[in-house]
């Protein structure tokens, strides 16, 4: 058991296993909306992490899924890192979850169910964790392992946040280092150091409990998670559906440490540059090592806050009082009346 290797029955790692932001366009576009509910506050029509119903009584329903091939080889591990990694949709909503419903997908033929028992074991220490249960599950035997789980959460309406209520002059924060997607491609290829392993590990069961705080605050104006495409793709969308562009300082981007050296060993997930093609086109010209930063999928990322201008001793006083992680990476700028050149600055 202890020679299995979970990350060689993934052909994309974790969240880099997502399809690309460009052909999931192409999926979705012409879906007919056949049916619509007026208590459903967010849906399909925006970019948002989750989707939101309306309880009727100042709180709102928050529904998510989130599931992916293993991220690390370590079962229990890989349960933890995708709950967590499930969870964040609540808390980039500003919301709190309160269920889980888990997704198990296995390969019963070439990996023996007690190493799913682990799986799910390390799930539901996540959601321990966070104070919710796993409360069921679907299964079924596939050939390759998927693990994930279906989250509810809930909100006050007033506290819901958004990634298309960003406006001109927000300050912008992330509140865990880039660099997961580097980190995880050197981890199959054998090339990842211990001490890099456990800083991974550690970023990646890191609750994303700080979006439910920052939701509380009127002058967080916008926020979304970075997972899959990367924080290109996650900032076009909040400068697409906003109508701003940004400024990303790129040496202020808080960057997981010896990730160049991995760069230097071409540990560059796929999904890279599945994302650059996808967004590439939304982003100022810049360099392939920025590239590779920018676009670099992540696995249970961290939080993108925009936050109202002049207010951000605010949520940087409140990251303090409970000790997240938060960094300024840039600013939203005013994008001029049918602008169509790049959304995204790297300066």
């Amino acid at each position: 058991m202890e020679d299995i290797k979970l990350m060689q029955f993934s052909p994309g790692a974790g969240c880099g296993c997502k399809i690309s932001p460009k052909d999931l366009e192409s999926i979705l576009k012409n879906i007919p909306a056949t049916f619509q509910d007026k208590n459903l506050l967010v849906g399909n029509s925006s970019f948002d992490d989750a989707a939101i119903y309306d309880l009727g009584n100042g709180q709102a329903l928050i529904s998510t899924t989130d599931f992916f091939t293993p991220i690390v080889d370590d079962p229990y591990e890989f349960g933890y890192i995708a709950a967590v990694n499930a969870m964040s949709d609540v808390y980039a909503m500003g919301g709190k979850p309160i269920m889980a419903i888990s997704i198990l997908c296995w390969p019963l033929e070439k990996l023996p169910a007690n190493i799913a028992e682990k799986v799910i074991t390390g799930a539901t220490q996540a959601c321990a964790n966070a104070g919710i249960v796993i409360a069921g599950g679907h299964s079924i035997n596939i050939p390759a392992p998927v693990f994930g789980l279906a989250v509810n959460g809930i909100v006050p309406v007033n506290n819901i946040k958004r990634n298309n209520t960003a406006t001109p002059g927000c300050t912008l924060f992330l509140t865990k280092p880039l660099g997961i997607g580097i980190l995880s491609t050197a981890l199959k290829n054998n090339l990842l150091a211990q001490n890099d392993l456990e800083v991974a590990l550690k970023w990646m069961k890191t609750l994303n409990i700080s979006g439910q705080i920052f939701g509380e605050m009127d002058c967080v104006k916008a926020m979304t998670d970075v997972t899959g495409f990367g924080l290109g793709g996650h900032l076009s969308e909040i400068c697409q559906s906003s109508h701003v562009n940004a400024e990303i300082f790129f040496s202020e981007l808080p960057v997981i440490e010896n990730i160049n050296k991995y760069i230097e060993q071409k540990c560059i997930p796929g999904g890279t540059f599945r994302n650059f093609k996808s967004y590439g086109h939304k982003i100022v010209e810049m360099e392939k090592m920025k590239q590779f930063i920018v676009c670099d999928p992540q696995t249970s990322g961290g939080l993108l806050i925009a936050v109202e201008k002049n207010k951000e001793e605010e949520i940087i006083k409140k990251a303090e009082q409970f000790n997240f992680f938060i960094k300024k990476i840039g600013q939203t700028i005013e994008r001029k009346e049918n602008e169509n050149g790049p959304y995204i600055f790297i300066k």
